[in-house]
């Protein structure tokens, strides 16, 4: 088990990660309704008032997705609903967040995926390189090839491609040959990456990076929109992204125009109209306009979900978790 420090910043990073985007993955479905608190070393979920609804009690959980969050009281892995009530028991090996409704588990050293019911829907038979479901399709490596499966476990898409990146908008970007290309569900070639490097579309739109390091945007089309010429470029949301030129995160909107100017240490992506920007050692909290409105105190800090965010802040040594709502303030006073 992580210690709570680690564990702490983990989950703040795995939740900041997926109320936006894993490049590696699709959108994740988050719940708005309850948000994951540590009490004595503990997890449970708390709702946007701060009032308790699930009692701090198992070792591990990584939120609610799509109605249902995994956790584990002793080695197995189970799933709990939002009033708390275990609907599929503690019997998995490993177990990950539902996607597209099913969701990746691990029997006796291979993974299959279950449904929301619990029941096996594809028999266990692939090694770890199997992923969640993305726009009705999941990818897995099968004799060190990357192809991918439909909810059935049918393969649509036959393994043979060296890398591979979830579906969205319809698009997934694979590696093949040397070379990045996007794909269509049916396997047919789209269009070639104008870089080295390929990602997933986020907001309609996907990064791309030369060689050399330097970043720019791609649309649906293959058409490149913001030439490369950032050194960190994170996806769009909200029609802004985090970008640098040189030594400091400003924001950029979809033309490529610096809206927010370079002065960041690091920018996160706006959520609910904010978005948490470091200065100097601590994380704050900026508006659409950059002015910030709440101001830099926190260790770490997450994205706004259903009025609240996750930050970070120290207690001593220790790194305490916690929530704050739009004003700044504690609904969740930091603890672990």
């Amino acid at each position: 088990m992580l210690s709570p420090a680690i564990r702490i910043k983990t989950v703040l990073i795995v939740t900041l990660l997926c109320t936006t985007v894993n490049y590696s993955s699709g959108m994740q479905v988050l719940s708005k309704r309850l948000f994951l608190i540590f009490v004595n070393g503990k997890v449970g979920y708390i709702d946007k008032t701060g009032k308790i609804i699930v009692e701090p009690q198992y070792l591990d959980s990584w939120g609610f997705h799509e109605g249902l969050a995994r956790v584990r009281t002793s080695d197995k892995w189970g799933y709990i609903d939002e009033t708390g009530a275990m609907v599929i028991k503690e019997q998995f090996s490993l177990a990950d967040d539902f996607s597209d409704g099913l969701a990746r588990v691990e029997i006796n050293g291979k993974y299959g995926y279950i449904d929301k019911t619990g029941k096996l829907v594809i028999t266990p038979q692939f090694d770890r390189d199997a992923w969640g479901f993305d726009e009705g399709l999941a990818r897995v490596k099968v004799r060190g090839k990357y192809g991918y499966i439909d909810k059935t476990g049918k393969v649509i898409i036959q393994p043979q491609y060296d890398y591979a990146y979830g579906f969205s908008n319809g698009l997934a970007a694979v590696y093949s040959d040397s070379r990045w290309y996007y794909i269509n569900k049916a396997g047919k070639k789209v269009f070639d990456s104008p870089t080295a490097y390929a990602s997933t579309f986020v907001d309609g739109m996907a990064i791309i990076e030369t060689n050399e390091g330097v970043r720019g945007y791609i649309d649906t089309t293959g058409k490149v929109v913001i030439p490369p010429q950032y050194y960190r470029a994170m996806p769009f949301s909200e029609g802004f992204a985090a970008a640098s030129t040189s030594v400091g995160d400003g924001y950029i909107d979809k033309t490529g125009r610096m809206v927010i100017k370079e002065q960041f240490v690091f920018g996160h992506q706006f959520s609910e109209g904010l978005a948490a920007v470091r200065v100097g050692n601590k994380w704050g909290y900026i508006d659409r306009t950059g002015k910030m409105v709440i101001e830099p105190q926190f260790e770490e800090a997450g994205e706004f979900s259903n009025g609240l965010a996750s930050v970070q802040s120290k207690d001593g040594n220790d790194l305490k978790f916690g929530y704050i709502d739009r004003t700044g303030q504690y609904i969740w006073k930091p603890s672990r």
